[in-house]
């Protein structure tokens, strides 16, 4: 059999992946791509998990459910009355489905754009040769490709509980918490990050009872506490019972669901029974079936590829990117990483600030920041100026009905450079954007507190947070 020859191969078709891909061909490089992502009819899904069972698919339910949830508890205000509301599940899970393949399609459509080679299969490395790699892909058509440069982006799973694996029936990750049929009538969620506060939005919103259990004595640990605290006051009031400190001892699937048996913070012996139970307790590295030891690529005691600053792995030509290495596991990153190591292979300068990744969680409120926390930078007994802006006093948010949270500043207390912002409130996925460019740019609180910003808008927060960095305040 043949082998086909190429510039460069791409193994792992999601954010990191497919961006590669099509960076390296815009710069002239032969490239293929290969993923194994199957949609129900069995054809080719590229995107990964960001796209077939992660952020598309998630944000797609986030956005039926809140119209659902305005329209039983919000619209009255407006005076917009409803009668005889209800939900169609099906028909919300069928317009999830139309919008991931939307986007499979559009990925598609870009490889072909620019000339990218897609291969439908698994990818793994068979050996090195002639100062080389080849790659097999294990499809509907075995094959074998040769590259000088291999990408690794073959992203990560998520992790299972010991002893309660994955049936995507009852026990679910990321992928069943998005194809559950009907409004469970008790949700349990193992698991307070982004995916657990996200898929218990999602059907508390449609009617579930939604118990969180997290084994953190903190509720989200890597947020300001400022901002944590606020969540934690508004989901409780929107009925989220979140329990913190929790120590699970046993999971076992019932006729009628799923048992949790767990000690709460205070030791005390408790039973969490419901009808479907979302793990999520984050996610591993994908590198089983990548026959990484066929060419000596160094793993670390994760599985994650051990990669330099550069995303260089210990072998000459292979890189690796996104989930599968270091960082955070976030789409963006692997996206800035892709991008980067494409032009690295050009002998470009690829560029990657890991102080300027914003994070986001898409409940509502929504949540986002950029940059250190408060209690960061006490720990490192940096001196700083923080400033605080409440939604309710912003006039956009009051428009929109919507004045839950606040934008907090942190700034450098002798140069006033800014050092962290922190989101919790309407729209804050898109308000955090200013100032990640701010940061990049190495701007000061002053520089925001300069800008026009037009009015009313909710970007005004941001303003005036800035301007509060300095105890001043326009008062809008």
């Amino acid at each position: 059999m043949s082998s086909k020859q190429f510039d460069v191969v791409v193994i792992g078709g999601g954010p990191g992946g497919y961006i590669a891909a099509i960076r390296a061909a815009q710069l002239g490089f032969n490239t293929a791509c290969i993923d194994e992502w199957k949609n129900a009819a069995g054809g080719p899904a590229p995107g990964g998990t960001c796209t077939n069972v992660g952020c598309i698919p998630s944000k797609a339910l986030l956005q039926s459910s809140e119209h659902f949830d305005h329209a039983a508890h919000h619209f009255g205000d407006h005076g917009i009355s409803l009668a005889d509301l209800k939900i169609d599940v099906a028909k919300m899970v069928g317009r999830k489905d139309a919008v991931v393949k939307q986007n499979n399609d559009g990925i598609l459509y870009l490889f072909k754009k620019n000339k990218v080679s897609f291969f439908h299969g698994r990818g793994s490395f068979v050996a090195a040769k002639d100062g080389g790699y080849e790659v097999a892909v294990a499809g509907a058509a075995n094959e074998t490709l040769v590259a000088k440069q291999v990408i690794v982006a073959t992203g990560s799973s998520a992790r299972a509980l010991p002893g309660a694996p994955f049936d995507e029936e009852h026990i679910l990750s990321n992928d069943g918490a998005l194809r559950i049929p009907s409004v469970p009538q008790k949700l349990g969620v193992i698991g307070s990050g982004v995916i657990g506060l996200e898929m218990g939005s999602v059907w508390r919103r449609l009617g579930a009872q939604v118990t969180i259990l997290e084994a953190m004595p903190a509720f989200l640990g890597a947020a300001d506490e400022a901002v944590a605290k606020e969540a934690a006051k508004v989901f409780k009031k929107q009925g989220l019972d979140i329990q913190l400190g929790v120590k699970i001892s046993g999971v076992e699937k019932t006729a009628d669901g799923v048992t949790v048996k767990y000690a709460d913070a205070k030791g005390a012996e408790q039973v969490l029974a419901c009808d479907r139970l979302i793990v999520s307790i984050g996610r591993v590295p994908n590198t089983t079936g990548l026959n990484a030891e066929a060419v000596g690529l160094k793993l670390d005691e994760r599985g994650a590829i051990v990669v330099d600053a550069e995303c260089r792995t210990n072998l000459p030509g292979v890189w690796a990117v996104g989930d599968v290495v270091r960082g955070p596991m976030l789409a963006h990153k692997a996206e800035e990483e892709g991008v980067a190591v494409a032009e690295r292979i050009a002998g470009q300068h690829g560029h990657v600030n890991f102080d300027t990744i914003p994070w986001v969680i898409y409940t509502s409120p929504e949540i986002a920041w950029v940059g250190k926390t408060e209690q960061q930078l006490k720990a490192e007994g940096r001196a700083y100026k923080a400033g605080q802006f409440p939604f309710l006093a912003n006039g956009r948010a009051r428009a929109l009905g919507d004045t839950t949270g606040f934008v907090k500043m942190l700034a450098d207390a002798q140069t006033d450079e800014i050092l962290g912002v922190h989101i919790i409130g309407p729209f804050a996925s898109e308000l955090i954007a200013e100032a990640v460019v701010a940061m990049e740019f190495k701007a000061s609180s002053e520089d925001i507190a300069r800008i026009c910003h037009a009015h009313p808008s909710l970007s005004e927060a941001t303003k005036e947070a800035a301007l509060a960095v300095d105890k001043r305040t326009l008062n809008f």
